[in-house]
């Protein structure tokens, strides 16, 4: 009975939440809409946590994903105000985004600072950074191209349901890609299961011969670069920029990984998991939106609901 709380309490769970909203919510939760709603608007959220889950695989924390996020939405939209091409814009933040992960990576790797320490200083200077190239001022209308805001409103058609246009947005396609990319990466390659040796044992993984230091640094760089992917997506959706537009994504990125270690056997993450733990987090801001539960009991309710799983299966390990 313990095991199965552990392995399947969390998916056990969600099936509630959705059985609740849909009893509470018939006329417009359990709709095709309605769930395509729900994958565009946490897809900036799947993106920043199907990175996080890369460092995390090795026990690493990277705590400066969401001021990136916001460091990129600024950078791009600063480079679109200067007439730069949209395309030029996007890969510039990108490259920032990749440049700040393999900063935290170089901090953590090759200096030795403890992830905790090493990402909490860089989330202050990037946050520090968005401000003052921004002025620390919200970018949007004229200097944003309609372009760049069209593409999170639009979606490839999937005909009809119920005598409705129905389309999977661009924002959850990408998020689907990036997931994939992800899976391939740490369950279908060498690379992945080097880095899941170092979170089994890191010294048990230098001493078999894995470049320890090396792959930690690389994983950071990828979170960086999905961070920066996220904060994209970010102010294409809301057709703007500001310093602080990603500062929810670092905690909510942490509670989905978390959210899918219980359903793992030993505990370790997994992004198929953390796309559970996103769908989860989606889901019940989702219903809890639509029943005009104010934001603060939200939060509350969501805290409760990551304390509570994580909890079971930390009780359930310790009992074995």
């Amino acid at each position: 009975m313990q095991v199965f709380i552990r392995r399947y309490g969390t998916l056990v769970g969600f099936a509630a939440i959705i059985v609740f909203f849909s009893i509470m919510l018939p006329n417009t939760f359990p709709t095709a809409r309605n769930w395509l709603n729900i994958t565009q608007q946490v897809s900036m959220l799947m993106v920043v946590a199907a990175g996080m889950t890369i460092v995390m695989v090795m026990g690493d924390f990277d705590l400066s994903v969401g001021s990136m996020a916001s460091l990129a939405g600024i950078v791009a939209a600063l480079a679109m105000a200067a007439d730069q091409p949209v395309w030029i814009a996007l890969l510039l933040a990108l490259a920032i985004g990749l440049l700040g992960g393999v900063f935290n990576g170089a901090m953590v790797s090759l200096v030795g600072i403890l992830p905790f320490i090493a990402t909490l200083a860089t989330m202050t200077m990037f946050s520090g950074i968005a401000f003052v190239v921004s002025g620390g001022r919200t970018i949007s209308g004229r200097s944003i191209p309609e372009a760049f805001g069209n593409f999170a409103r639009g979606g490839v058609s999937l005909g009809e349901w119920g005598g409705v246009a129905i389309s999977l947005p661009n924002l959850s396609i990408i998020a689907i890609v990036v997931v994939l990319a992800v899976w391939i990466l740490l369950e279908q390659t060498t690379l992945g299961r080097r880095l899941y040796a170092i979170g089994g044992n890191m010294e048990a993984a230098h001493l078999s011969g894995i470049a320890v230091k090396r792959l930690r640094l690389t994983a950071f760089a990828l979170t960086g670069l999905a961070a920066a992917a996220g904060g994209l997506m970010y102010a294409s959706r809301v057709a703007s920029a500001n310093p602080v537009q990603g500062s929810g994504l670092m905690l909510n990125a942490i509670a989905a990984v978390f959210l899918g270690t219980t359903m793992a056997r030993h505990g370790e993450p997994r992004i198929l998991a953390t796309v559970v733990g996103v769908l989860v987090l989606g889901v019940l801001d989702n219903g809890l939106t639509q029943m005009s539960v104010d934001s603060y009991v939200r939060q509350v309710l969501v805290g409760g609901l990551i304390l509570l799983a994580v909890a079971a299966s930390s009780l359930s390990l310790n009992r074995r």
